[in-house]
């Protein structure tokens, strides 16, 4: 029930009407005068209301549109106040916010408040016959997640170590509609609502830590910050950062250098780089030097191991470096490994004559080439003694046919770093002599079986290879063809080896025996067989016998020194010699 105290004292729904351009009056019966007006006002209004309750309250209403106001941060704000009571009084708005009226009627005004920034309380009101009324707006502002930042720290982890995620929204509000999740490619990895929240801030963050397993290498990060205003009467923003790769490494062993402690000027080495457990191997990165200079290494791996080859080259001899550095990520690992560069070249062997005569003497030299230091120790195959280190060795022999193809071979011996080196050199001698024409060559007697293919049996010796012409009643036989064995194929032939040095004939008789011929048929198989054998051998030896010959080297000087008038007779010899044997 209303009191007169209530009426004398107002409330904030009900107040006295403000006076405008009303002016203060020092004299005292000017003040009087007006607080006697408001009490005799106060009893009317008593007596009217004993007499008729509730009329005040329904006397008339004050309303405000939007009746919730969601504004985004910075924009403005129209706001329409409106009253049923038919000729209101003084009216307004009270805000916090730069405000402009834009329009009025009758019973409502229209204000525009602008740059909204923070939630506050509007306050509309109106007065009716002396009663003011007021309404409230509560303005909530909202700022959608346009920034969201995502840090991966660090972006390469090692294996088993923490790294860490934050996703960072610098503005946005209100933090309690905000949500945040964090993304492991399409998996949701971390999510935190801000409902709890208080306060005025309007950035937002959340850190989780993650231990780094191989699994998750490559793996991309992401953050989706969702802001949903369906409370206030708003929509659903969303917000997303860009992806950032993690990368999982592993490289707590360190590479191994493979190469030989000793190098040999000017002689290619192949250095060798390898780490034995990498992760992930194909990305290691592998750079090689050689005293300073970088080398061209390729590159390699297979499982967790990674390796690298390069070819080295020493020029200098004297104790050398290399380097081999392996980088992965953000990891670099150095190894060094000496090497003593020596000069050893191949020791020198002089033979006197290479191209020896048969029953000559031959004298070989074996010494150390002038580059090599320290002097090797030599040895010359076929020597009694060893030299003296630095000292050349000698050997003497009278040369013989079966020396002919011989190798001679001088070693020399140097010790370096404490390590034995080895070097050798080999002469191969070529002893001439005239030929010949054994038995075991070249038999001279043979028996073909009538009506097969049958080739004379003859392989001379000799060196330079000699060359072979078979003569029968006074024809060459063409010793690369078979002939066909008949009866007049029996008789003697007349072969002749020749080289520069001489010739030498021999008569093969050639029988012609027929299947039935007085020869048992064990016999006639027995020959049957030994004739295509010896067919084979014959050709067998002969092609393998005239290349070898003839890419024999160049004749010696002494070769060159024969006469050409001896090989101008060669022709002559051989009819003389034929003539001598009745061919």
């Amino acid at each position: 029930m209303t009191t007169l105290s209530s009426l004398w004292s107002p409330s904030i729904q009900e107040r006295p009407v403000r006076q405008e351009g009303q002016a203060d009056s020092s004299h005292s019966l000017l003040v009087f005068l007006p607080r006697m007006k408001m009490l005799l006002l106060g009893i009317w209004i008593l007596l009217a209301l004993m007499s008729c309750p509730g009329t005040t309250e329904e006397l008339f209403e004050v309303s405000v549109w939007p009746p919730r106001a969601l504004v985004e941060f910075g924009q403005s704000l129209t706001v329409n106040c409106t009253t049923t009571c038919p000729d209101p009084g003084p009216s307004g708005i009270e805000t916090s916010f730069k405000k402009s009226q834009l329009g009025k009627g009758p019973q409502w005004k229209e204000f525009l408040l602008e740059d909204v920034t923070e939630n506050s309380v509007l306050q509309c009101f109106f007065s009716c016959a002396g009663v003011q009324k007021d309404t409230t707006l509560r303005i909530t502002i909202y700022q959608p997640p346009e920034q969201v930042i995502l840090d991966l720290q660090p972006k390469w982890v090692a294996m088993e170590e923490a790294f860490t995620v934050t996703c960072h929204v610098p503005s946005v509000a209100p933090l309690q509609n905000l949500i945040l999740t964090l993304l492991q490619d399409d998996q949701e990895l971390y999510r935190k609502d801000f409902t709890s929240l208080s306060g005025p801030s309007q950035s937002a963050e959340v850190t989780v830590n993650v231990r780094a397993q191989r699994e998750s290498d490559g793996s991309n990060f992401s953050c989706r910050a969702e802001l949903d205003l369906s409370p206030q009467g708003g929509g659903l923003f969303l917000g997303n950062s860009a992806t950032k790769e993690l990368r999982i490494f592993e490289f707590s062993q360190s590479p191994q250098i493979g190469v030989s402690s000793l190098l040999e000027v000017g002689v290619a080495e192949t250095m060798n780089c390898e780490v034995a457990r990498v992760f992930p191997a194909q990305e290691a990165v592998f750079r090689m030097f050689f005293e300073g200079q970088e080398l061209s290494p390729f590159s390699s791996w297979k499982g967790d191991a990674a390796w690298a080859s390069a070819t080295i080259r020493a020029m200098e001899t004297g104790d050398q470096e290399l380097t081999c550095l392996v980088s992965l990520g953000p990891v670099e690992q150095k190894v060094r490994t000496p090497v003593h560069v020596y000069s050893f070249p191949p020791p020198v062997l002089e033979v006197e004559d290479a191209y020896p005569l048969a029953g000559t003497d031959v004298n070989v030299t074996c010494s150390g080439h002038a580059l090599t230091s320290p002097s090797p120790t030599l040895r010359l195959r076929g020597a009694s003694n060893l030299s003296a280190p630095g000292e050349p060795a000698w050997l003497q022999f009278t040369a013989r046919e079966e020396d002919d193809g011989r190798n001679l071979s001088c070693e020399a011996t140097l010790e370096v770093q404490g390590q034995r080196l080895l070097k050798t050199t080999e002469i191969q001698l070529h002893v001439l002599y005239k030929p010949r024409l054994e038995e075991s060559g070249c038999p001279g007697n043979q028996i073909w079986v009538e009506g097969m293919d049958q080739m004379l049996a003859c392989i001379p010796e000799g060196n330079p290879a000699p060359a072979l012409v078979c003569i029968w009643n006074g024809m060459i036989i063409d010793l690369d063809v078979p002939q066909k064995a008949t009866q007049n194929r029996t008789g003697t032939y007349c072969c002749t080896a020749t080289n520069q040095l001489g010739s030498v004939s021999k008569d093969i008789a050639v029988v012609v025996q027929g299947l039935g011929e007085g020869i048992a048929p064990s016999t006639i198989f027995i020959i049957i067989i030994f004739t295509l054998g010896m067919a084979v051998i014959t050709i067998a030896l002969y092609l393998n016998y005239q290349p070898c010959k003839r890419n024999r080297r160049k004749r010696a000087s002494r070769q060159r020194e024969l006469s050409r008038d001896e090989e101008s007779q060669f022709v002559d010899i051989k009819a003389e010699v034929c003539n001598s044997h009745h061919c």
